[in-house]
């Protein structure tokens, strides 16, 4: 019983976060330079690895359907699997993984370190709202960061998987081929979908993350322990939004 009222308080704590953050969401014009840092870290930092990941992504996504498909003489659908699982699916759950490990890890621990260390008192001593300066440019770089990222990944994937199509010897699906079967099947819903996915993702992760740091309490032994929890309460609110997010849009 008592974690379970534990577990509805950390979640109406994150919601009166985000609500107390939307409250200062007219400030956000003047935070610009902020808003851009933040951007930069969660975007530009991160998309050596997105790209990286999502290229072997689809790469083995690919090999592994044109070894199950050849027994069905099905091969040339390949394109059109790698395409929609990338843009439903592992696009937006990896990026939110990695923003996870990436992002989300270094901002727990960044703003637990400031509280932990009273530069969060400090700014609420000297009448600025920690959530108008530390969560809210972070949210507002999330949103607009996680569909660039997850567009990024599904190019890399598909891309990746068109090559090892073309190059493998077992396959051999140019890329032709592949890119006519990608496009013919795959509509324009399918990336949305998979961006309002990514969208959501880093939308929680972000103040989950923001909440946990912000909420820190004892010494610097406690920010390893929040960025832990951090990590884990993401990874596991990824997995469980994904089902009810991906019902919610196939039947909608």
């Amino acid at each position: 019983m008592n974690h379970l009222t534990a577990i509805f308080s950390h979640i109406g704590g994150t919601v009166l976060l985000f609500a107390r953050a939307v409250t200062h969401i007219r400030t956000l014009p003047r935070q610009f330079p902020r808003f851009i840092e933040q951007c930069y870290l969660i975007g530009y930092t991160s998309l050596p690895i997105v790209t990286i990941l999502s290229f072997f992504i689809g790469s083995v996504l690919a090999l592994q359907s044109g070894y199950s498909m050849e027994n069905f003489g099905a091969k040339q659908f390949i394109g059109t699997l790698v395409g929609l699982t990338m843009a439903r699916e592992l696009g937006p759950v990896m990026v939110a993984i990695l923003l996870v490990g990436r992002v989300g890890s270094a901002v727990t621990a960044e703003l637990a370190s400031m509280k932990v260390y009273q530069e969060v008192d400090a700014l609420v001593t000297m009448n600025i709202p920690p959530e108008r300066m530390l969560v809210l440019p972070r949210l507002a770089a999330v949103l607009v960061m996680m569909p660039v990222l997850a567009i990024i990944a599904n190019l890399c994937g598909w891309y990746g998987g068109a090559l090892i199509c073309q190059y493998t010897h077992s396959i051999s699906v140019d890329s032709e081929a592949y890119f006519t079967a990608l496009k013919t099947y795959m509509k324009p819903r399918d990336i949305t979908d998979g961006l309002i996915k990514a969208e959501v993702f880093g939308f929680v992760i972000m103040l989950v993350c923001c909440y946990i740091g912000l909420n820190t309490r004892g010494g610097p032994r406690e920010i390893g322990a929040s960025v832990t929890k951090a990590v884990v309460t993401s990874l596991i609110l990824i997995l469980v939004l994904d089902y009810f997010v991906t019902k919610a849009l196939l039947y909608s």
